[in-house]
């Protein structure tokens, strides 16, 4: 395996110290994190007993808790620690949490050594820390049938960009005196607009605003007794009763390369075990590279969709990493391309979207000493990006799948759900959600049912066997090493949907490799080169399809990754199985709208509307 050499992270000073009796103390808010009695024997009766649990998720298949402040994770771990006890067979946990300033894993670590009965959990929680830049990050606890989704930012902002419904929430973000903007009217109508019918809260304080702000978003508020030397504590509950849980459906995916074996796997982690149909075998489309890099899009900035990129791309790295065997080389380098390409990576290098250290500038003597070329520009290096072996990452996430290989020509709207038909009118499959995850051929699949705007796009890769494999490096080409060589490209050939390899795109091939690695492309020249073309499909934005068909209810759709697949696919791919279950989504509400299907005709729409208004006689 090869790569670069970690660059150093420069962490910003903490936000915590240590009183003398060594419990955890907030220099922002000049507070303690958890009672300096028993901060677990608090947890538990201010926040488990406060929201009624477990009994209030017996009997269900599903439950969420959503809570304000994570701090040291201390109330998580006492949840966890009470679901794995006492949780229904088979049932799915998820955990929103909120934090501004989050801690580090050995501050984590430290703070938590106080219980060790909690020792397992918290080794757990810690190995799987999640990373410190904002955004959303997702934790998987499959071992506990439990997800954590952590927001990175202010409270009143990550609430209105998280799509679900909590059951219970543990409001705990410090004392309203020393943290008066966790209890704001903006922060506790967002928690009455994220809450199921039914909802508790539970939370230490009885301070009259947190009281009457509650009360006022229509939550019964009741003191009982505190814990230790609090004399009371408060408890909340909305009207209403938890709706009563659907079975959960049958789910097909037509397509069997990133895109639908990330949906498997998204599919499986909610506890459904999909259907894969392809009419090949798995990676037999554009997935099917020897190796494949995984990196974000920059051209978009730091804007909405460069934040939407870096949250995907720092999925992708997580699920990745877990993948020891599917490994091929760590780190990349962006070399810079374009004009704007020098203030733009500075702002890409400053900016908080990644997570701090991990995204490093580069001159032109580090770049040109690590592609051992000479005079070449400046650029990025990218600790986690990744080059990864395609067959491994499908081979792990199919398995949690049925695959079957078949043709899927037609989908016919049968009852509540889809058949799925091959050319001969025969069925293949029948599911009460289809997954559309193809490539260019889905928009000629779904037809008239819900159209797509999809545009083929062919592109060939070159091979060539090396015995030093190169730095995985992107400019305007890439190269990156494969198991036994390196792989560099690519056309980009619009509304060519033939797969024959040709000689006249190897020659292109070198031409772009010869723009960022000049020696290398002389040193490939005369060697015998193979190759493998895919058709990739983009749309007239250049972004995905990701959500529900528009006018098909139970159709969802994960296409249109373009060249980055392997970085948008593992998150996109959970966000769309979130929707179609009814779940909560691990993608923030705006970001959500940047690749749902709907958008080309909400578009339209609005162009239209605009030009209706625009046409009206003045005097009218």
């Amino acid at each position: 395996m090869t790569g670069l050499t970690p660059s150093t992270p420069s962490a910003p000073s903490s936000s915590i110290d240590w009183t003398e009796d060594g419990a955890p103390h907030s220099r922002l808010f000049d507070d303690v994190y958890f009672s300096k009695v028993d901060g677990l024997a608090e947890s538990r009766a201010v926040f488990l007993e406060g929201c009624g649990l477990p009994e209030a998720w017996a009997g269900r298949q599903a439950f969420t808790v959503g809570e304000l402040g994570f701090g040291t994770g201390l109330n998580i771990l006492a949840l966890l620690d009470l679901w794995r006890r006492t949780r229904e067979r088979g049932a799915r946990l998820n955990i929103f949490s909120i934090e501004a300033h989050p801690l580090t894993a050995d501050e984590t670590r430290r703070a938590l050594a106080a219980w060790p009965e909690l020792g397992d959990l918290a080794d757990l929680l810690i190995e799987r820390w999640p990373r410190r830049a904002r955004g959303f990050h997702r934790i998987d606890l499959p071992e506990l049938g439990a997800t954590l989704d952590l927001a990175i930012m202010d409270a009143a902002e990550a609430l209105a960009e998280w799509t679900g419904h909590a059951d219970a929430w543990f409001l705990d973000g410090f004392a309203p005196a020393k943290n008066p903007d966790m209890w704001s009217e903006a922060v506790l109508a967002g928690v009455a607009a994220r809450s199921a019918p039914g909802a508790r809260a539970a939370t230490f304080t009885v301070a009259g605003a947190v009281r009457r702000g509650l009360a006022a978003q229509g939550f019964a508020v009741e003191k009982l007794p505190g814990f230790g030397r609090k004399k009371e504590r408060l408890e909340a509950r909305l009207p209403g009763a938890p709706a009563v849980p659907a079975s959960r459906p049958s789910v097909a995916i037509v397509g069997a390369g990133i895109a639908g074996a990330a949906l498997a796997r998204a599919f499986a982690g909610l506890g459904v075990r999909p259907v894969v149909i392809d009419a090949g075998a798995p990676g037999g489309g554009a997935s099917g590279n020897p190796a494949a890099m995984v990196m974000p899009r920059l051209d978009a900035g730091s804007g909405p969709i460069g934040a939407l990129y870096a949250q995907a791309f720092a999925r992708a790295a997580d699920l990745y990493a877990g993948l020891n065997q599917a490994m091929i080389a760590r780190g990349v380098v962006q070399v810079e391309a374009e004009p704007k390409d020098p203030s733009r990576f500075d702002r890409i290098a400053t900016s908080n979207l990644f997570e701090t250290g991990r995204v490093r500038r580069l001159d032109n003597g580090a770049v040109s000493e690590a592609l051992e070329e000479a005079d070449r520009p400046a650029g990025l290096e990218f600790t986690d990006g990744l080059v990864v072996e395609p067959a491994v990452v499908l081979d792990v996430w199919l398995a949690s799948a049925e695959v079957r290989q078949a043709s899927v020509a037609a989908l016919l709207r049968e009852g509540a759900g889809w058949r799925l038909l091959n050319r001969d009118g025969a069925s293949i499959a029948r599911a009460d959600i289809v997954c559309l995850a193809g490539g260019a051929h889905v928009g000629a699949l779904i037809g008239a049912l819900a159209p797509a705007p999809l545009q083929p796009v062919r592109g060939q890769v070159s091979l060539a066997g090396w015995d030093a494999p190169p730095v995985a490096a992107i400019w305007s080409g890439y190269v990156i090493p494969t198991r036994d060589g390196v792989l560099f490209g690519a056309t980009h050939d619009r509304d060519d949907r033939k797969s024959d390899i040709r000689d006249e795109d190897h020659a292109r091939n070198l031409d772009l490799l010869a723009e960022g690695r000049p020696t290398l492309a002389a040193a490939l020249r005369d060697k015998p080169l193979a190759g493998r073309a895919g058709i990739r499909a983009v749309t007239p934005d250049f972004l995905p399809l990701a959500g529900a068909a528009d006018g098909a209810d139970g159709l969802f759709l994960l296409t249109g990754l373009g060249s980055r697949g392997f970085c948008a696919a593992p998150l996109l791919a959970e966000h769309v199985a979130a929707l179609a279950m009814g779940a909560a989504s691990p993608l923030p509400k705006s970001w959500q709208e940047i690749v749902d299907p709907h958008r080309f005709g909400l578009r339209l729409k609005r162009k239209l509307g605009r030009s209706v208004v625009h046409s009206r006689d003045p005097a009218t």
